[in-house]
């Protein structure tokens, strides 16, 4: 028989879970895994990172094309993991020059692909579908491939694995801050037509935690002053936020609550990298302007 505790704990669990729709235990466990990697790739052997970015662009351009091919666009998947992943070492080995060649380079091969296919009966569509397939396709690569290869290029730069490693800390934070002000203080809807569980208290309190862990970072890690880490804050949360609404646009627009079911607790790879791929390319804007 479980005692008093137990069973108060597993309802106050429950009580969560209804709350943000997802399993905490599970959640907490793989975000663990998927940071603990992350760290190790940036700190320890920075190459590596590559190994680790190109993992993720893979399974999330492949979900977004499997979820694109659902609501009936003809988006050749494995093309498409190969043409994102693709951009990831021409980042870190070519730095933007190679991120914007290859990512343009993606998008016209995977557009050559689609328009190949047209040769089989099963694949011929009208001429708008499949403008509309190549459109689709296009913007994988752009929003996956070349968004989160900024992270990539970041990396690449001299001191810039700090950077990264400090901007994704920060977003943590921007989650994390969010999460808990949003289930304890709750009640007023941000965007309730694009996310309804996303709320003002909870914006406030991404806010506070965002300044906070940006002058963090600033001060030991990035060795900068604390003013530069309340931009960094603000500018997470900015982008974060936008992000993480981006995706939850797509999700609404396509009929689902999740991406994928790849990560337990997570939903998809999409909706944990959702809040950092406009964050990627702002943090690289700001390792430029104050290295």
């Amino acid at each position: 028989m479980p005692s008093d505790f137990e069973t108060q704990v597993r309802a106050t669990n429950d009580k969560i879970n209804a709350r943000t729709g997802r399993p905490l235990g599970m959640a907490i466990i793989v975000g663990l895994i998927m940071g603990l990697a992350l760290i190790f790739s940036l700190v320890v052997l920075k190459p590596f990172f590559m190994v680790f970015a190109a993992a993720l662009i893979a399974f999330t351009a492949y979900e977004l094309s499997s979820a694109l091919r659902l609501a009936g666009r003809n988006v050749p998947r494995i093309p498409t993991v190969i043409a994102g992943v693709a951009v990831v070492p021409a980042a870190f080995l070519w730095l933007a020059p190679g991120q914007w060649l290859a990512t343009l380079s993606a998008i016209a091969f995977l557009s050559l692909w689609r328009i190949t296919e047209m040769v089989r009966p099963s694949s011929r569509t009208s001429t708008k579908n499949l403008l509309l397939d190549l459109a689709a396709g296009a913007f994988i690569m752009i929003y996956i491939a070349f968004m989160g290869s900024f992270t990539v290029l970041l990396t690449a730069l001299d001191g810039g694995q700090w950077w990264t490693l400090a901007f994704l800390i920060v977003v943590v934070a921007v989650d994390l801050g969010a999460y808990a002000t949003g289930v304890a203080f709750g009640k007023h809807p941000m965007a309730p037509v694009i996310s309804p569980k996303k709320t003002w208290e909870g914006f406030a309190g991404s806010v506070a935690a965002a300044v906070i862990a940006g002058i963090l970072t600033a001060n030991f890690m990035l060795h900068q002053p604390w003013w530069v880490g309340v931009i960094l804050g603000l500018v997470m949360v900015a982008t974060a936020t936008s992000g993480d609404l981006t995706e939850s646009l797509i999700k609404r627009d396509l009929g689902i609550k999740d991406i994928s079911s790849f990560l337990p607790g997570h939903g998809g790879f999409l909706d944990r990298v959702d809040s950092s791929l406009l964050s990627a390319a702002a943090a690289f804007a700001l390792f430029l302007i104050f290295r």
